[in-house]
């Protein structure tokens, strides 16, 4: 069978590559090696992890907020099989859509590993020995991602475990040591410290949330510390052994000194790796770099033309959105069509509680960059709506040009912080300054009124109500 487009992957950039293929008249054809569709955004990453985050936050302000709201309860337990089981059917009914709108857009599925027999053709090992292949005038690889590890702490997926068998965990942990700080270490610690599990941080930078601005990642550790959590940053791990009932962790300390910790569980969360993995990426002319990624041009376009490659195995933050603009951005190009993406204006989110998100330059950027700059802040403790839902935890950051107002940077940690950000996104894709902004008429009481005074405070400190 031929094809106007073959894409290798079913995540975000794949599934709406997809789409934007077949609305534009292509004849298109998605390879999944899994039995659902969705990539790990949708089965073990984005959406279950949401889900648990959702689950455990409710939890959490039932065992200490309600009260404080007049509302009594007695005997509170987590069932936490019960947890999980929701998770798993938000993922079934969001992977069931996906399956519904390939159906919906006449777009063929195939059920197995794809692996290039040649620049134009693309061999479908099936999960019972079959194979069959076809062939594509253009190529999308879109195939993710998979939890990156080291020698010194190998995975067994029992008691050192990675993202994904956290999400299915059948029992809380009492203690959990987290190997990593960043976001999904932030997110996933948090869901077991508010079901009451013992927490630590593992970090070898200095912070939380290390690649996002300072600011936030003091203001997250601020909160997840009052979960109980322990941190020890700017600490080298050289060993992860598994005991049995216990994990021994073995730290190097910035004084030199060596310590151990003991938990009953060890999540390595440092990061992923573009997944290549059985590609046969040599017959068809491709190679990837030393960081195992497929250099791209502006059009992502591999160095061979007609295949293109997006998401986590090419170059740029690992986030499902930012695959999701790039599956449309190769659909509408093979079109011939001319889009755009503004990758600095693609916003990043932590969804632990209070929420983070960023968009644009963080402020350690922009001094290093040497762009004049001013900021402003607002504290959510001085906004009458966070004070009614008791979420006064954080603030809204705004970096502005100090010569031209033009908004450089919006970064938020604070309550529905990553609905939020997109208000940032729209000002600065139109290049607003901050008075534009602040001159915006904001609903009152909403969270979002803290950018409005963020804005003012960046505009000759004229923040109204702090």
């Amino acid at each position: 069978m031929e094809y106007d487009v073959i894409i290798i992957g079913s995540g975000p950039g794949g599934y709406t590559g997809a789409i934007r293929c077949a609305q534009l008249g292509l004849k298109t054809a998605i390879i999944e090696k899994y039995p659902t569709l969705g990539g790990t955004c949708l089965n073990v990453g984005c959406i279950p992890s949401k889900a648990l985050l959702d689950s455990s936050e409710h939890f959490y302000n039932a065992s200490h907020t309600f009260a404080e709201h007049g509302i009594k309860l007695a005997d509170l337990q987590v069932d936490l099989p019960k947890m999980i089981q929701r998770k798993q059917d938000v993922v079934d009914q969001t992977t069931k859509g996906i399956a519904f709108l390939m159906k919906k857009n006449k777009i063929d599925t195939f059920s197995g590993v794809g692996s290039f027999v040649d620049a134009h053709s693309v061999k479908i090992t099936k999960a019972d020995g079959g194979e069959e292949t076809i062939k594509g005038k253009n190529i999308v690889i879109a195939t993710g991602s998979k939890p990156s590890s080291f020698p010194s702490m190998p995975i067994d997926k029992k008691r050192v475990i990675t993202s994904t068998e956290a999400l299915t965990l059948q029992e809380i942990p009492k203690h959990m040591i987290i190997i990593g700080a960043g976001v999904i270490g932030a997110e996933l610690g948090s869901v077991y410290a508010r079901l009451g599990a013992k927490v630590s941080f593992v970090e070898f930078f200095d912070s939380m949330i290390p690649t996002m601005d300072k600011t936030m990642g003091k203001e997250l550790q601020r909160a997840v510390k009052k979960l109980g959590a322990d941190f020890y940053f700017n600490h080298k791990v050289t060993k992860v052994e598994n005991k049995g009932e216990e994990v021994e962790v073995s730290i190097d300390t910035p004084k030199g000194e060596q310590i151990t910790l003991t938990g009953d569980y060890c999540l390595v969360s440092v990061g992923r790796r573009p997944y290549t993995d059985g590609l046969n990426l040599e017959v068809a002319g491709l190679q990837t770099d030393n960081r195992g990624k497929l250099e791209v041009d502006n059009n992502l376009r591999t160095s061979v033309p007609h295949i293109y490659a997006l998401g986590d195995v090419i170059r740029g933050a690992m986030l499902a959105h930012k695959a999701e603009e790039e599956g449309t951005f190769i659909a509408e190009t093979i079109a011939g069509q001319k889009p755009h993406i503004h990758y600095r204006l693609i916003p990043n989110v932590v969804y632990t509680w209070p929420e983070v998100a960023a968009v644009g330059y963080t402020e350690e950027e922009v001094k290093q960059e040497g762009i004049p700059y001013k900021t402003g802040s607002f504290p959510f403790k001085a906004l009458g709506r966070a004070r009614a839902s008791m979420d006064i935890d954080g603030l809204v950051k705004v970096l502005a040009h100090k010569e031209t107002d033009e908004i450089l940077g919006v970064h938020i940690i604070g309550p529905r912080a990553a609905d939020m950000i997109a208000e940032a996104v729209v000002a600065m894709e139109f290049r607003a300054s901050a008075e534009d902004v602040s001159r915006m008429s904001h609903a009152h009481p909403t969270y979002t009124e803290a950018f409005k005074e963020a804005c003012l405070a960046a505009t000759d400190n004229r923040a109204i109500n702090m």
